[in-house]
Formats: C-alpha cells, sequence, structure tokens
C-alpha cells in the first residue's frame, strides 16, 4: 500500500463537485488578485454551474465599476489560480463577510516593506534628477511602487 499526500485525495474529491470545488481557492486568491479596497467592498459568493464566478457587492455602484473591470479582474485571478479561474464574473449587490479586526485603513497605513533593493533601485531611477530634494523624493516614491509591485497593487 503505497501512501500519498493528504492534499491529493482532497483535491480529487472535491474535483467531483465540478466548478463550485473551486471557490474556497478563488476566496483566498480574491483579496491580492484585486486589491485591499475592491476586496474591502466585494466577495466571491458562489460559482455557477457553467463555472461563472457570483462576486456580491456592496453596492450598486460597486456592482457597476465592477462590471467594467471584469476582464482585468479575470485576467489577474487566472494569473493567481491558473487552471481553475473563472472565465465569467457577475458582479451583484449582495451581502459581504463581516469585517476582521483589522480595518482597510489599518492595511493601507502599515504598507509593503520598503527593502534595501527597493531603495537601490529608486536611487538608480532617479540618478539623472538635478535637483537634490526632488531626487530623493522621487527615490523614495520610486522605491515604495516597486515594494508594492505584485503584492498588493489594486486593479
Amino acid at each position: 500500500m503505497t501512501l500519498e499526500p493528504i492534499g491529493a485525495g482532497v483535491r480529487r474529491e472535491l474535483g467531483r463537485f465540478g466548478p463550485e470545488a473551486n471557490l474556497g481557492r478563488i476566496v483566498a486568491a480574491w483579496p491580492g488578485a484585486v486589491g485591499v479596497q475592491i476586496a474591502a467592498n466585494s466577495w466571491p459568493a458562489r460559482v455557477a454551474r457553467d463555472g461563472t464566478l457570483h462576486v456580491a457587492a456592496a453596492s450598486s455602484t460597486w456592482a457597476f465599476e465592477l462590471t467594467q473591470l471584469e476582464t482585468q479582474v479575470c485576467e489577474r485571478l487566472a494569473a493567481a489560480l491558473g487552471e481553475g479561474a473563472p472565465a465569467r464574473i457577475r458582479f451583484a449587490v449582495g451581502p459581504l463577510p463581516e469585517r476582521g479586526p483589522e480595518s482597510v485603513e489599518e492595511v493601507r497605513r502599515t504598507g509593503p516593506e520598503v527593502r534595501a533593493e527597493h531603495r537601490t533601485k529608486g536611487a538608480e531611477l532617479a540618478r539623472g534628477i538635478a535637483d537634490p530634494k526632488l531626487r530623493e523624493l522621487v527615490a523614495r516614491a520610486a522605491a515604495a511602487s516597486l515594494a508594492t509591485a505584485g503584492d498588493d497593487r489594486p486593479i
């Protein structure tokens, strides 16, 4: 008798449920794929039999705006999930999960970690600016931007 990791067996069994089985993966990838602000105002609710992801939005305004971004959201989910990413998304007003103890504003204030390599690259990018104050500001802004790349950049 050969033993296999439990994860493979669980995935195989969940696969029997069709597209709905991917909802857990979609929920896990959602904040990273859409960014903090959109994730705070929308939530993956269900996957239909045809594979369409139905997303609850905080208001009709959010539903409308997100409908305009459907292609970009699909692309980001596909990049995050690979196989099993929804091909279509439908946004409608619906209930959202309660927020945890950490608010969106607190998440924004903490920001990404700007590491030494970000600062070095930022300084390189700003090197050609003659004004020392402006050069420093541009270098800092570039370093912060580099730190957020691929992290939680909103759409």
